[in-house]
């Protein structure tokens, strides 16, 4: 009889909880309330927020004193290969003695939820590239005129 092939594990013994390797892996598509769960969306679409970047969730779980790593990588479910929807975090949860690093993230799902809630309130979401001041202002102008867009130089016939 032939003997069993061993099974092949990336997880060894040996590594500590602060190896990269141990580290949790959070992709973008997980919190994008644009994805379905098809798409690889892991929270309810309430919890989400519209098209996260990398470098969001990187801000928000930094300031939240949380070690974090970005790398660049491409989540396999996104079918788009632009620049704008590569990057992964990387954050450790565990100490070496096995202690959670922050005990108010206990799990990868808390993790996402806390990104998920603190993005909205960055102040890159909050300034809208041309909001809606000048939108207001273009209505404004426009109603006031008396006529005007519709048939100009026909004037009356004779």
């Amino acid at each position: 009889m032939a003997a069993a092939a061993p099974v092949r594990t990336n997880w060894h013994p040996a590594m500590k909880h602060s190896d990269l390797e141990r580290w949790i892996c959070i992709y973008p598509a997980y919190i994008n309330s644009k994805k379905t769960r098809q798409e690889g969306r892991r929270l309810p679409k309430e919890n989400c927020v519209e098209n996260p970047t990398y470098a969001e969730i990187r801000d928000v779980l930094s300031a939240s004193n949380v070690r974090v790593a970005v790398e660049n990588k491409q989540y396999s479910r996104e079918k788009s290969r632009e620049v704008q929807f590569r990057g992964r975090i990387r954050v450790q949860m565990r100490n070496d003695d096995g202690s959670f690093c922050n005990p108010e993230f206990t799990s990868r799902e808390a993790i996402m939820l806390h990104a998920s809630t603190r993005i909205p309130q960055l102040k890159s979401r909050q300034a809208k590239p041309g909001g809606e001041v000048p939108q207001q202002q273009q209505q404004s102008t426009s109603g006031g005129g008396g006529g005007g867009g519709g048939k100009k130089g026909k004037g009356k016939r004779r």
